[in-house]
């Protein structure tokens, strides 16, 4: 999973001038960081959907959550440098700002979650959830999903299966399988799940750890993109609480509206998590994120010092508040529920035409197309659907998969994604299968 759609050297023919930027990259960040793509895409400015690169050429974005509102949204920019040629600073001097930013975003929550602690990262907010947890808990325990990702602190990158062999999980880390209905046809999902889960804490007894938290990504997006039935958490949750642990929603990925009925995933299911984190799409780009609580959880806590010098500052809580505040007036939760669907059958007419599409799922703009290459017996098309995102990429295209298998096509744009945009994207999407189909017809 951490190789999806990476960049290999060698594999497709580059201009002198990317090849040289390549090699300035490597030579200056190391080994570690990754590229899209079998050819990189040079980006240097972005608007809306689109993106653009050096050569002046316009890309639809149909993968990025973070710039959730949009490429920089004038309202957010706005906002960010209005602020910051007044003032920035940390938490411990009173600003109205961040005490604003906080009302409005703890409005958006359930009554029960009445504390936001601020983060700069989404790994941040879920290594501060872990401490929270286990100071509540007394356990060390953890269950995540078996690709999960939570962030990259030494901690949370032990709760990251996604970040493949390389990075070894805790011993005091079980997974489960994600919540996948396509897989498991006529089961009861949230059961399984539960039951699942039930494994998990019965293995960690087993072996002297006590249980301390579920922590999921409410959309499963890392194991291939997984909401429904809505209400399948909620079984699993009830089982977490019964050992004496906490349940942790990661809204990193479909929070802020992107599943279109709700503002946060957790809400489809009907649950009231412990705690919620949240990052990317936060701040529009703007590296900021932060932790819900409910009170209980961190009275607790509270009595050691918390502090993080830039998480919650006044540019940051200004940027926040200018997120939330296009969300509400630009209606960008409808939109992800009415472009979202149309966007849904869209895909569905192109699965009754391309034989590759095995199955279509997701909730309003965060949707999960897994490609096959039988549909009877579900095998995974991992390396068509490499091909198809690079023909994607060649089409001024952007977009990426997912899955343990990465033959699940991950859709994930901007919010302000309209119909016209989704249209466009179908089209490309019919081309692209249609040359696949014919490469598979010919073999």
């Amino acid at each position: 999973m951490s190789m999806t759609n990476a960049y290999e050297p060698g594999r497709a023919e580059l201009s002198a001038e990317e090849n040289a930027l390549i090699a300035r990259r490597e030579r200056l960040l190391g080994p570690a960081y990754r590229l899209f793509y079998e050819r990189p895409v040079h980006i240097v400015r972005g608007d809306g959907v689109w993106l653009y690169d050096a050569d002046g050429q316009r890309y639809l974005d149909v993968y990025n959550n973070v710039p959730s509102v949009g490429h920089c949204h004038p309202r957010v920019v706005d906002a960010l440098c209005r602020q910051a040629r007044i003032l920035n600073t940390h938490t411990r001097y009173l600003h109205e700002n961040v005490l604003n930013y906080a009302e409005k975003l703890l409005a958006t929550f359930p009554e029960e979650l009445v504390h936001v602690m601020f983060t700069c990262t989404g790994s941040e907010a879920n290594d501060l959830a872990y401490r929270i947890a286990r100071r509540r808990t007394g356990g060390t325990g953890f269950i995540v999903t078996e690709l999960a990702y939570h962030g990259g602190t030494h901690v949370i990158a032990e709760l990251s299966p996604s970040l493949g062999e390389h990075v070894q999980l805790g011993d005091h880390v079980r997974t489960v399988p994600a919540p996948d209905a396509y897989r498991n046809p006529g089961r009861d999902i949230g059961s399984l799940f539960a039951n699942n889960v039930r494994r998990a804490i019965d293995d960690l007894r087993v072996h002297g750890i006590k249980p301390a938290a579920l922590l999921v990504d409410t959309i499963f997006s890392s194991d291939g993109v997984f909401g429904d039935p809505a209400g399948l958490l909620a079984e699993a949750v009830e089982v977490i609480r019964a050992a004496g642990g906490v349940f942790i929603a990661d809204e990193v990925q479909p929070g802020f509206g992107r599943t279109g009925a709700h503002m946060w995933g957790f809400q489809r299911h009907g649950v009231v998590p412990d705690m919620v984190s949240m990052g990317k799409p936060m701040g529009d780009g703007h590296p900021m994120a932060g932790l819900v609580v409910r009170p209980e959880l961190v009275s607790e806590f509270g009595k050691s010092r918390y502090f993080n010098t830039f998480g919650g500052n006044p540019v940051s809580s200004a940027v926040g508040l200018a997120v939330l505040e296009v969300i509400e007036n630009e209606g960008l939760m409808a939109n992800a529920r009415a472009v979202g669907g149309h966007l849904g059958d869209g895909m569905q007419r192109l699965a009754a035409k391309h034989s590759a599409i095995g199955d279509v799922r997701g909730s309003g703009l965060f949707i999960g197309v897994e490609l096959v290459r039988d549909r009877a017996t579900k095998q995974p098309a991992t390396a068509e659907t490499a091909q198809v995102v690079n023909a994607l990429r060649e089409k001024r295209v952007l977009i990426s998969s997912a899955g343990p298998h990465a033959n699940i096509l991950k859709i994930r744009p901007p919010l302000p994604f309209s119909k016209d945009n989704a249209d466009f994207f179908l089209s490309i999407m019919d081309e692209v299968l249609g040359a696949l189909d014919i490469q598979q017809h010919t073999v």
